[in-house]
């Protein structure tokens, strides 16, 4: 059976890991890779670049489907432009999930979301689009996730917590439970939260939110 192909947007190292994942799951084929003028014609894990974002209008004759594959740590705008610009273009966005992650039957996960490998997303959680839930994140039961959020490596996120959009949460850091954190906050890595965060909040690395 052929595999319909997607269109990768990004080259980088984020890349790289979602590659990992759409090709654990084969439920889609690499078509190529959207990267700079400088990485055109170069490979990814053997997948070649093959245009930019200015060639996106044409392909989208070629390509049904893509993935938005570009990392997000201080900032979610960058992947907010490009999710809005291939919806405009048509493009449809799949949600991809590693085949060793959990997302439960009674959760959510919103188009362009990846969850990657050994994250779980439990009962009643809802993650909204354009969402990154990376290695070993863990969404507890109720939890809320607006779209364009990055919830890093190892963070918990613990039951009936709300996140804004464009939110940031950093490696292993933990939510408790019921607490509401912002739209476009950033999260640092390792950090407790244990009170509501306002929009636009910034905690440094290691600094415990109390």
């Amino acid at each position: 059976m052929t595999l319909p192909a997607l269109l990768v947007i990004g080259a980088g190292g984020h890349a790289r890991a979602c590659i990992d994942v759409i090709e654990e799951m084969r439920t889609f084929s690499i078509g190529g890779l959207i990267g700079s003028p400088a990485e055109v014609g170069t490979r990814v894990l053997d997948h070649l670049v093959i245009g930019t974002d200015a060639d996106l209008p044409a392909l989208v004759a070629t390509y049904s489907y893509a993935f938005v594959a570009i990392g997000q740590i201080k900032t979610s705008a960058p992947r907010e432009r490009i999710f809005r610009q291939l919806r405009e273009l048509g493009y449809l966005l799949p949600r991809i999930v590693s085949p060793r992650a959990h997302v439960s039957r009674h959760a959510i996960v919103g188009d362009g979301t990846i969850v990657m490998h050994a994250a779980i997303v439990n009962a009643g959680a809802k993650v909204g689009c354009n969402c990154i839930v990376n290695n070993q994140a863990l969404i507890e039961h109720d939890v809320v996730v607006e779209d364009h959020c990055h919830v890093s490596t190892a963070a918990v996120v613990n039951g009936g917590v709300q996140i804004g959009a464009g939110t940031f949460v950093g490696s292993q850091s933990c939510v408790r439970q019921g607490i509401r954190i912002g739209e476009r906050c950033v999260i640092g890595m390792g950090q407790q939260v244990l009170h509501d965060c306002a929009n636009d909040a910034q905690f440094p690395a290691r600094k415990v939110v109390a």
